[in-house]
This record gives C-alpha cells, structure tokens and sequence, in this order.
C-alpha cells in the first residue's frame, strides 16, 4: 500500500486525540453504573467509523448492551472482510495501583496509558484508522463490515442472539479481529488459537449471621475457613485439576505440534523477572508455553468474606464467596465444565456449609486454520511490515464469541493481534506503545490488499 508511512505520519496526533476521546468513556461492562457510558462508547464508534468512510453506520439494540454496525460496500462481487472489536473494558480495580487515572489517557515514556489502551479500544481503533486510510487514499481493495460489542469483558452473553437475528446483515468472507498479542515487538505472531472459559461464583454460608469468634470460635464452622480449603483441593500437588470428569474432552497435542511450538522464541528468565516471581509452576509434564496453551486451567479471581477493612473486627463470617475461572482447551464444552464443576463443589462441601455455585459466563475455545487465503494474507501482511515471518501461536487468552461467530454465521476468524504482555491489560496501568499503534495501522490495509488478491485466484 503506497504512502501508508507518509499518511499516518501527517495524521498521527489527530489519531491519538480521537483515540483518547474513546479512552475517556469509562464503558465498564460489569457494572451497571456505566450502563449510560456504554451508549456514550457506541456513538463515539458510530460517528469514528462514518468519519472513516463508512457509507453508513448505525446503533443497535441487543438485550444488554448496543452493538455498533457500519459497512462500505464498494462492489457486492468483491470479498467482505467483517471487522470485529469491543468498546468495553475491565473494571479499574485497584485504583490506588495506578500511576495516572485511567479514564484520563496520557503518554509516558512513548505509551499511551489508560483502562482499554490497549484491550480493546487500542487495537480496534487501529481498525478505524487503517480504513480510514484505504478510504480516503482510494485503495480500499474490497467491501467491509464493522460489527463493535460492549459485552465482550463479561462473556457477549447477548451477541449470539443479535447475529441469529441478522445474519444477513453480517454476511462476510472472513472476520478480522485485534484483540490478542504479538510475543515481542520484533516478533510478529498469529494467534492461532484461543482456550475456552468456565467462570463461576461460588457462596459458602455457615451461621445466619456474623458471630464472635471468641464466644462461638471452635464450635461452629468458619465458611472462610472451609472455603479455603475446598478452593485448595481444586487442584492437586502435580498442577492437575481434581474436578471428576474435566480431563475427559481434552485432546492431547502431538508431539509434532509440540516440537513446533518449542520453536516459538522464550526466555524464561526474563520471563520471571518481567512478573518479579522466583519460581513458575503449573501442570507437570509441560513447559510455560503449553501451559497456557494447549492445557487447561483453574485459577480463583477473587474472594472474600468476614471483616476486610482498617483495623480489626473479630468475626467469623456468616458467608464467604470466590469466583474462578476455568480456562479450557479446544474439544472442552463450557457448559459441561460449569456443570461438573459444582457437581463437584458441592459433592465435596461439607454439611457444616451451605453451598451455592453460579455460573456467571463462559464461551468455547477456538482453533483458527493456517492454510487458509486469510491465514495466508495476515502472514505475508506481518511479514512485510516487521521484516520476519510471524509464528502461529496458540493463546492462553479467551474471546468466547469467536467460535460462535462461525456456529452461528459461518466464518473463520483471523487473529491479527498487536498487543504485548507488558501491556498490562487487565491490570492497573494498561498501556499500548506508539509503536505498536503506528505498525497495527500500517499491517492492517496489507492484510486486505493480500487478502483481496488472494481471493480473486
């Protein structure tokens, strides 16, 4: 694509100040609180992709929260690319931690700071510009739908139901989304694939109120007490998860594919000096990598329970709560998982308790082909841009509605990510390098034009 270098470099603060308008609606999805803020992140999405070029754009309605649609359609002949992203974001929590305030973005030594920096408003506005561009240079190869939720964070619980009921609306060749990570930023990767989720709470409740634990402590069960150890029993001293039954759908990988994943370049000890731990751990019998991306996992979000605040309060708590997650593989169903899992909560609680398990959200995970024109077009995109080929990887992350993209309309989707983990997303102080945000606009037009000529053969 000619001139991409010239275009972003004449646009670059114009592009950072439309950024940082999107970065300043605190669309928190979790909370209903922001319920206003996510129509506010929906129009902001609206007016950004018809600035763009879109021939049209609009708001719409889905049982929780808006979805924004927009589309150029050039020629009907030629293919569509559906671009997909999400205008929410993670909770702040906990504020204190952070170095600026997070719905005020600011830049601080070449990184943009601010809750959804990089996850997902960063990379999708990446999206934005990068059509913008083909646009207004008059090299847009081919048509493109846009397709932004704000339900992504708490697991699209509504999007399915939306793209059932317009599935014309969101006919397409291929989605392209930027919502995972590259390994470095001189190491462009694909993901390749994405694990599943399982997320549930669970509420243990002992007494019918809160008791003193020197009149009552010894005679009656602590729910805090038995929820630590029935949270600690989850998984044994191997790494492996004692859920009955959570191993049965899962497909070991080859040792081929094993031996090609060893290729991906890591190094451990930055690794731990990057998270400033002594010592990683996991299931046995497997390296980090594999760890988090051909294996499963159970990890606890949160817990609390009794007396949390300045000072002391000698309690003992009438409930105790947890929430956890349950990052699956390919093969692993998440309504099943959510199932056995409070079979088993409950079946190894005891009659001291009572047990309540929720499943919150959850979705399936994902493999994306490699042999495919889009696969292909992404690649040859990377390529051109870093100057090395980029290496598939399979990711530890989840975005459940990927795999019912393609139940539901059809499609693969290609995972063009431009995120590092030294973004932080999730986390206080979310970050995205310039650098990173520059290269996504200058990737994104390549994949198009290979893509277009690759689907013309």
């Amino acid at each position: 694509m000619k001139n991409i270098k010239q275009y972003i470099e004449s646009n670059k603060d114009r592009f950072l100040e439309e950024l940082f308008g999107l970065l300043r609606i605190p669309s928190i999805s979790s909370e209903t609180a922001h319920k206003e803020d996510m129509y506010k992140a929906a129009e902001y999405w609206k007016q950004s992709i018809l600035n763009a070029g879109a021939d049209k754009a609009q708001i719409m309605e889905t049982d929780g929260n808006p979805v924004t649609f927009g589309e150029k359609i050039i020629d009907p002949k030629l293919p569509t690319v559906l671009v997909y992203a999400h205008m929410d974001v993670m909770p702040v929590d906990p504020i204190d931690l952070w170095k600026s305030p997070p719905f005020e973005p600011e830049i601080r030594e070449g990184k943009i700071y601010a809750r959804g920096a990089d996850d997902d408003k960063g990379q999708g506005f990446m999206h934005a510009k990068a059509f913008e561009y083909m646009v207004k240079t008059n090299q847009l190869p081919c048509n493109v739908k846009f397709i932004i939720e704000g339900e992504e964070e708490i697991g699209s619980p509504n999007l399915r139901k939306f793209m059932e009921a317009h599935k014309d609306l969101l006919k397409a060749d291929v989605i392209l989304v930027s919502d995972t990570g590259m390994i470095a930023p001189d190491i462009p990767s694909i993901t390749t694939g994405l694990r599943g989720l399982s997320y549930m709470e669970v509420e243990l409740t002992g007494p019918n109120k809160d008791l003193h634990s020197g009149l009552f402590g010894g005679a009656v069960a602590n729910p805090a007490n038995v929820l630590t150890k029935l949270l600690a029993s989850l998984t044994d001293d191997d790494g492996k998860i004692t859920v009955k039954g959570f191993y049965d759908d899962v497909i070991d990988v080859s040792i081929e594919e094993r031996t090609e994943m060893a290729k991906a370049p890591f190094n451990e000890s930055e690794y731990k000096k990057a998270l400033d731990v002594d010592e990683l751990c996991g299931e046995k019998g497997y390296s980090t990598n594999e760890r988090t991306g051909i294996r499963p996992s159970l990890d606890i979000n949160g817990i609390w329970g009794g007396y949390t605040g300045e000072g002391a309060k000698t309690v003992i708590p009438s409930k105790a709560y947890a929430k956890i997650s349950m990052r699956l593989v390919p093969n692993q169903n998440n309504v099943k998982i959510s199932r056995l899992f409070e079979e088993h909560f409950k079946a190894i609680a005891p009659n001291t308790v009572k047990v309540k398990v929720t499943a919150l959200h959850g979705g399936q995970g994902y493999v994306s082909p490699i042999d495919i024109p889009a696969y292909q077009a992404a690649e040859k995109a990377y390529t051109d841009v870093f100057g090395k080929k980029p290496v598939p990887v399979r990711s530890g992350g989840s975005i459940p509605i990927i795999s019912t993209f393609e139940n539901v309309l059809g499609i693969k989707s290609i995972l063009m990510g431009f995120g590092l983990e030294s973004n932080a997303i999730h986390s206080p102080n979310e970050n995205n390098p310039l650098e990173m945000f520059y290269k996504g606009i200058e990737t994104i037009p390549l994949f198009y034009k290979y893509y277009t000529e690759l689907m013309k053969k």
